[in-house]
Formats: structure tokens, C-alpha cells, sequence
């Protein structure tokens, strides 16, 4: 089909080109070379007017047409000769015309012309008249041979134009069918050869596709569309393979899962066992307590003055031990509390929930003379109001606590959308304090956990825990920033509120 293509496009070219020669053969030489030959006639016959109008009047007026004449002929004969150079004939046609006219004028116009005085007209000799009359008739003569000539050369010209376009004309509608029978053998070809097997591929793979993976798919036809079947024979391999195998792996899966699911479950129950421990153990705890204390300071009461240094400092340290106990049980009590006994689902306003801790941590701030900046105006999140004043003044009741030595506190709350989960807001407390180190960032929330001794800072290590438990409760997380070196500062997360307040229910109800 190239060859083809290759062959008729050389063929093609070559006859429009034969084509547009003949067409500029005749165009732009024999039909000007016709054009100019008039002329020539035109100019010698403007000479041969003026010469007669000259010898009748004597007015030198009539000697413009000739002189005229003269130079229009000279120009029109080399314009000519260069039209005709490869014409032998018509040279020789130009060369009798300039021969003749040169004869008239040598033994005719040029003596008429001198035997006239201007302004004194005078009979012209019939002789001489008749002479040049002959001389010019034979010039005639020569313009006709010269005119035929030209006429058969343009008739020619048309002729083979004509030709040549009825052989172009042919040899396209030749090769335009030699391309039609040429496709249509290539069509029948390619569905003998191609599209059937090509079909055939189709339809199998169709099969493997629809679900039977045992179908084998085979291939035939050209070595290429051999080559892709057996490509695809060998992905339906694999396919299988791997269908097996992850069949096995679900019926694996599938077993793991019921195992993990019942392993929640168990894990779920001992859970709200723990919890239920840890709140009746807490709260059993407390009335032994009580009695220890109370009765220690009743000993204290009756006993002082009998007892020496030492007797009251073992008894203050049972008072204190006991009091200690106290505070360690109620915190346990409130972190076993969270999400437990009450679930509040209600909007609340960040910066209400704030308010309300600023106004617990009063006295503390007064004390220290710390400076807490704060937004104005922070989102509405959805939670227990109680548990997010409980998480605000663990936070800042640690920046009070964990102060500089040398400096006042300064404690700034930060409200900001989260740029990694849209739809909730990152909040961050920064303070002055003295710090907590890098490798610390996830004991700090690890319940009971202290980075200082009881007689440093009091305290009973439960507070992070309680943060950490309270943000995770209500969809958030919580961390410590150890990029920041000015003192401490926690971030945590939350989701913003999108469901609209529930009739009956406000935030400063809920944080009365």
C-alpha cells in the first residue's frame, strides 16, 4: 500500500506538472508572443498612415504617427524575438516582416519624406505611390502568413493543454481506483486476519471478565495479536492465583475479625468493670478515710500535751497522708467519672467554658499576678460544658502552678482553625513557665505520672490524664508543642458545632 501511494503520488506529481507547462507555454509565451505580433502590424501600419498624410499636407504633424511607429515597431520586434526564440519558424516569420518593412521604408517612406517641403504640399508622384502601395501589400502579405502562424501555434497549444489534462485526468481516475481496489483488499485482509481473531480475544476475555476465571483464553492470527492473547492468557493466570489467595486470606481475616470483635466485646466489659471498681472502690474509700483523720486529730486534741516531738510529728504526718488520700480517691473518682456518668451532648461556647474556669482560677491568678490573654470570641463546640471548664482550668491552673521562679506568669490562648481536618478548630495554651523537656511529651499524659517531687509542686499527676481523656472523649486529640522553647505549650482539637442548639437547653444552664 506504500509502494502504491509512493508510486502514484511520483506519477501524479509528474502530470500536473506536464499539465501546468503546457498551460504556461501557452500563457506566458505563444498567447503574448500572438499579442505582440499585433502590435508590430499596428505600429507599421501607424507608420504607413502618417507617411501618406505627410506627403498630402505637408504638415510635419503627420510625421509623429510615423516616428512613432518606427520606435514601437523596434520595441514590439525585440519584445517578440525574445518570445519566439525557440520558435525557428516564427523568427523567421519576424525576420521577413522587419526585412519588408525596412525595404518600404528604405525605397518608399524615407525618400517620400524627404521630396516634401513642410508647409508647401504639393502632387505626389503615382508612380512612387504605387510602388510603395505594392511594397506595403507585400508587408500585408507576410503580417497574414505571420498571423497564421500564430493562430495554429495557440490551436496547438490548446490542443496539447487538452491532452495533457485528459491524460492526467485518466491516469488519477486509474490510480483513485487502484487505491479503492487496494483498500477494499486490505479491508478483507485485515478481517481475515485481524479482526476475527481479534473478535475471538475479545469475547473470551469478556467471558473471563463476566466471572469465569477457568475459561483458557487462546490466541491466533498475526504474531502480535498472538503475543497480546498470550499476555492476557497469563494475567487470567495470575488473576486466579491471586483470587485463590485472597480467598484464603479472607477466610483468615474474616476468622481474625470474629475473634477481634469478641475480644472487644471482652475488653468493653472489663473496661466498665474497672471503671464501676474504681468508682465504688473510690467512694468506700472515702468514710475509712474520714475516720482516720478525724480520728488522728481527736488524738492530737486530747493527747498533745502527753505526747513529745516525735508523737505529733508521726500523727501530722497520718493527718497529712490521709488528706492526701482523700484528694488522690477524688481524683481518681472524677477521671473514672468522664464519659460515664453523664454525657452531655449540648453546643458550648469555647470561650464561655473559659470563663468559667478564669473564674474558679481567680484567687490563684490574683496570687501570681499572672496575665492570661485570650480571644474574644472563640466557636461553638458540642460536648459536656462541665468537662470542657474542668479541661481549661487543668491547663491553666498548670501554667500558674508551673511558674517561672523570676517571672510572672503569662498565659495565651490561641483559637484557630485546624488546617489538617477541616471542620474542627485547634486550640493552643501557651505560658512563661519553666518548660516540660521533648522526651516527656507522652508520659506527661500517662495517669499519676510526675516529673517533680510532691514537696516541688503538689498535686496528684492526674490532671494531663484528665485533659487527655476529657479532648479524646469529645472527638479531639491533645499534645504537647516541643517546638516551642518560651515555656510550655499543649494544642488540642475539636470538632466544631454544626447541629443547631436543642430546645430547653442552654451552655450557661449547663456551667450554672
Amino acid at each position: 500500500m506504500t509502494l502504491l501511494v509512493l508510486v502514484g503520488t511520483v506519477v501524479g506529481a509528474n502530470l500536473l506538472n506536464r499539465t501546468a507547462d503546457a498551460t504556461d507555454s501557452l500563457l506566458k509565451g505563444v498567447q503574448p508572443a500572438q499579442t505582440e505580433a499585433y502590435r508590430l502590424q499596428s505600429a507599421m501600419v501607424n507608420q504607413e498612415t502618417g507617411i501618406r498624410g505627410y506627403a498630402i499636407t505637408a504638415d510635419k504633424r503627420f510625421l509623429k504617427p510615423y516616428t512613432e511607429g518606427k520606435k514601437n515597431e523596434s520595441e514590439s520586434a525585440a519584445r517578440l524575438r525574445r518570445l519566439v526564440a525557440d520558435q525557428p519558424e516564427m523568427r523567421d516569420d519576424l525576420t521577413t516582416v522587419e526585412r519588408q518593412a525596412a525595404q518600404w521604408r528604405l525605397t518608399y517612406a524615407e525618400p517620400l519624406v524627404a521630396s516634401v517641403t513642410p508647409g508647401k504640399p504639393k502632387a505626389v508622384d503615382l508612380r512612387t505611390v504605387e510602388n510603395g502601395k505594392q511594397d506595403f501589400d507585400k508587408l500585408r502579405v507576410s503580417w497574414a502568413r505571420q498571423n497564421a502562424h500564430m493562430t495554429r501555434m495557440v490551436d496547438d497549444g490548446r490542443a496539447h493543454i487538452a491532452q495533457e489534462r485528459t491524460l492526467r485526468n485518466s491516469v488519477l481516475v486509474g490510480m483513485v481506483a487502484a487505491f479503492l481496489l487496494t483498500g477494499v483488499a486490505l479491508a478483507v485482509f485485515v478481517r481475515l486476519l485481524v479482526t476475527q481473531p481479534l473478535a475471538r480475544l475479545r469475547t473470551a476475555s469478556r467471558r473471563v471478565a463476566g466471572g469465569d476465571f477457568e475459561h483458557v483464553i487462546t490466541g491466533g492470527g498475526p504474531a502480535d495479536l498472538t503475543a497480546v492473547a498470550d499476555d492476557v492468557e497469563g494475567m487470567r493466570r495470575r488473576i486466579v492465583a491471586e483470587l485463590d489467595a485472597s480467598h484464603a486470606q479472607q477466610r483468615v481475616l474474616t476468622t481474625q475479625a470474629a475473634d477481634l470483635d469478641a475480644q472487644a466485646v471482652e475488653l468493653r466489659r472489663s473496661n466498665v468493670e474497672l471503671e464501676q471498681f474504681a468508682y465504688v472502690a473510690s467512694h468506700d474509700l472515702q468514710e475509712p478515710l474520714r475516720k482516720v483523720a478525724s480520728f488522728c486529730q481527736l488524738l492530737e486534741k486530747r493527747y498533745y500535751d502527753k505526747l513529745d516531738d516525735r508523737g505529733r510529728q508521726y500523727i501530722d504526718f497520718a493527718v497529712d497522708g490521709a488528706k492526701r488520700m482523700q484528694v488522690l480517691i477524688n481524683d481518681l473518682l472524677t477521671f473514672s467519672r468522664v464519659g460515664r456518668l453523664t454525657d452531655d451532648r449540648v453546643p458550648v461556647g469555647l470561650d464561655k467554658s473559659l470563663e468559667k474556669a478564669m473564674m474558679n482560677l481567680a484567687t490563684a491568678v490574683e496570687e501570681s499576678g499572672a496575665r492570661v490573654e485570650r480571644p474574644k470570641e472563640m466557636p461553638e463546640v458540642v460536648g459536656d460544658p462541665t468537662l470542657f471548664a474542668m479541661l481549661w482550668q487543668n491547663l491553666i491552673g498548670n501554667a500558674l502552678k508551673f511558674r517561672h521562679p523570676d517571672r510572672a506568669p503569662q498565659v495565651t490562648v490561641v483559637c484557630e482553625p485546624d488546617p489538617d481536618e477541616p471542620g474542627s478548630v485547634q486550640v493552643s495554651v501557651s505560658d512563661n513557665g519553666i518548660g516540660i523537656p521533648g522526651e516527656f511529651a507522652d508520659k506527661v499524659f500517662v495517669i499519676f505520672q510526675r516529673l517533680h517531687s510532691r514537696d516541688a509542686y503538689g498535686g496528684t499527676g492526674i490532671g494531663l490524664a484528665l485533659c487527655k481523656k476529657i479532648v479524646e472523649h469529645h472527638g479531639g486529640r491533645i499534645w504537647l508543642d516541643t517546638e516551642y522553647t518560651g515555656g510550655t505549650r499543649f494544642r488540642f482539637t475539636l470538632p466544631v458545632a454544626t447541629a443547631p442548639d436543642e430546645p430547653g437547653i442552654t451552655q450557661e444552664k449547663a456551667l450554672t
